[in-house]
């Protein structure tokens, strides 16, 4: 990942995958929509391999370094035995030659291309293994598995693996700048892996906030795994500072996921998450000691599953549309030590609400440590979903998801707010229901 340093902003939970694009008119059988368990020990056998690449060149996989070439070379190696089309993409930055891998798998509407991908080199200083050996090898090992399940999904898909991140994403850039238009108007989606399996880990998804249209329904759907498993995940705003900015400058929707780099991991992320409060992410960012010792395998594992699960779902289409969603944007103060609610009346949505109803918030308040706030059903169910975490910070804004399964959709849903401490205030600015 490059060197930009972004603050990851809260979103407390998690939604269900949405549609990339609209239903296809033959739906996809519901078994495709399924993603297998990606293999831990694959993917690990994988960041083994690109360590010995790094032992054998000199110690890192740097843009113009041999052990950069000779990852490019095991990379699409291994998706040309398993029925990919490679090609090579080459470009030339401060005075050396780079490489962009591009694979394809055959088959799948090629007007309506998914694209993910991550870098492959690292820097200088060493060999790269959580930053991004992390991120390409999750990812080459769910294309493998998409070749060894012979999946053929109703989009086309497409992986990418670029150099020169690291020297200010200009093999990405590159790629995406020399498409023709027409090219790039087929790739309707782009998702990033950068950095998935840091040894301090956090679980946070590319915010859609400020992307391009469509951006929300990948980031539902790389928050859909962690919701299965019970994982909280934190939106991030990564802006420019890995490969996925390319795509959005070119308007084309992106996604992705990361486990953080040098900011340091909050008391709340560790009650959350686990691990160590005031230690980074990954104390070896950009460092020699970022080795095969670095990587957290649980984060590893999770990250390569979510990647999958978010592939199957986006690429293999849904019968199922998008419901409808509700909004309330009427401020509604909230003074010091009190309780106040917002409303939204539901209609016409037939039946239950959904077992993973994402209920969007944004709360401006100068200490959410003092915040507990409640998703109040027709019935007057309460569904708590923040309860005075967070410490000092300010405001409480993100997606989170209730099991509404058992209550009737129509009605009027409140969401209520309690000021549990002294000395602060704020507003409920706005809230959504999205069925």
């Amino acid at each position: 990942m490059g060197n930009r340093v972004t603050i990851p902003t809260l979103s407390a939970g998690i939604v269900l995958a949405g549609l990339l694009w609209s239903a296809p008119a033959t739906a996809a059988p519901p078994e495709t929509l399924a993603a297998p368990d990606i293999s831990l020990a694959n993917v690990q056998a994988h960041l083994n391999q690109l360590q010995s690449i790094a032992t054998n060149n000199g110690g890192n996989r740097a843009h113009g370094r041999p052990g950069y070439q000779a990852s490019i070379d095991f990379i699409r190696s291994r998706l040309n035995d398993a029925g990919y089309t490679t090609s090579v993409q080459s470009f030339t930055s401060n005075g050396a030659t780079g490489f962009n891998l591009i694979a394809d798998w055959p088959g799948g509407d090629t007007s309506n291309i998914l694209m993910s991908g991550g870098h492959l080199d690292s820097v200088s200083a060493g060999p790269g293994i959580n930053d991004n050996g992390s991120g390409s090898s999750g990812l080459l090992e769910v294309a493998l598995t998409v070749a060894r399940t012979n999946f053929q999904p109703q989009r086309h898909l497409r992986f990418g693996w670029w150099g020169a991140e690291e020297l200010g994403l200009v093999g990405s850039t590159f790629y995406v700048n020399n498409l023709p238009a027409a090219e790039r108007s087929r790739i309707r989606g782009y998702l990033n892996f950068d950095m998935i399996g840091s040894p301090n880990p956090g679980y946070f998804v590319y915010s859609s906030s400020g992307q391009p249209t469509g951006s929300i329904n990948l980031q539902r759907a790389l928050e859909a795994h962690f919701a299965t498993i019970g994982v909280p995940t934190e939106l991030t705003n990564v802006g420019g500072r890995s490969d996925h900015a390319a795509f959005a400058r070119a308007g084309i929707p992106t996604g992705g996921l990361f486990t953080g780099a040098e900011v340091t991991k909050t008391a709340a992320q560790a009650q959350k998450w686990g691990g160590s409060s005031g230690v980074a992410f990954d104390r070896c960012y950009h460092r020699s000691c970022d080795t095969m010792a670095n990587i957290n395998t649980t984060a590893l594992d999770r990250n390569a599953d979510a990647i999958a699960n978010a592939i199957w779902s986006l690429a293999a289409g849904s019968t199922t549309p998008p419901g409808p969603r509700f909004e309330n944007p009427t401020d509604v103060p909230i003074p010091d030590l009190s309780t106040v609610e917002s409303p939204i009346t539901v209609s016409g949505v037939a039946g239950n609400a959904p077992a993973a109803l994402a209920v969007g918030v944004d709360i401006r308040h100068t200490f959410r440590g003092d915040l507990v706030v409640d998703v109040l059903a027709p019935d007057g169910t309460a569904y708590n979903i923040h309860n005075r975490i967070g410490g000092s910070a300010d405001n409480l804004t993100g997606t989170f998801t209730i099991n509404a399964a058992s209550e009737v959709a129509n009605g009027t849903w409140r969401l209520r707010v309690r000021d549990a401490g002294p000395q602060d205030i704020g507003t409920i600015n706005t809230w959504s229901l999205q069925f």
